[in-house]
């Protein structure tokens, strides 16, 4: 339901929603690009690992979901993928025996170590050093309050 009720955008607000469209779409797939090259792994994939490395005993899929961003259909397809290629299980929960957990193995845990250093490299170049100068804490403050639901 549109609300007749909000005013329009202003000149500046229309210019940072298509500066952030454009940023939400060239920065992962200059990612992709880098990560593909360096290792074979899709940014998504490479998030996923990267999650589950600070959650050694696993996370729930549910959980997984909410950390990558993900809908449950999503980190599902991806927790699929890395499982065909030995880099990730999935077990019963260990809390409650409902529902999956996703689980790095240890040939998923040397891949991610491989592709740390691309992925930086990566981060770096197209992203890090172009905020040379800027405080980045606001910058996170920002980014987090955009990203919660």
């Amino acid at each position: 339901m549109v609300d007749a009720h909000v005013p329009p955008l202003t000149a500046q607000e229309e210019q940072l929603l298509r500066a952030l469209a454009r940023a939400v779409v060239r920065v992962p797939r200059a990612f992709e690009q880098d990560l593909g090259r360096a290792v074979g792994l899709r940014t998504t994939e490479y998030f996923t690992l990267l999650h589950l490395t600070e959650a050694p005993d696993g996370l729930r899929m549910g959980e997984l979901a909410v950390e990558s961003g993900l809908s449950l259909a999503g980190v599902t397809r991806v927790v699929t993928a890395l499982e065909r290629r030995g880099l990730v299980v999935r077990r019963p929960s260990t809390a409650d025996g409902r529902g999956s957990e996703a689980v790095l193995t240890d040939p998923g845990r040397a891949l991610l170590a491989e592709a740390r250093p691309a992925q930086v490299a990566s981060a770096r170049r197209r992203v890090l050093d172009r905020l040379d100068g800027i405080d980045l804490q606001p910058c996170l403050d920002l980014l987090t309050r955009i990203g919660r639901d």
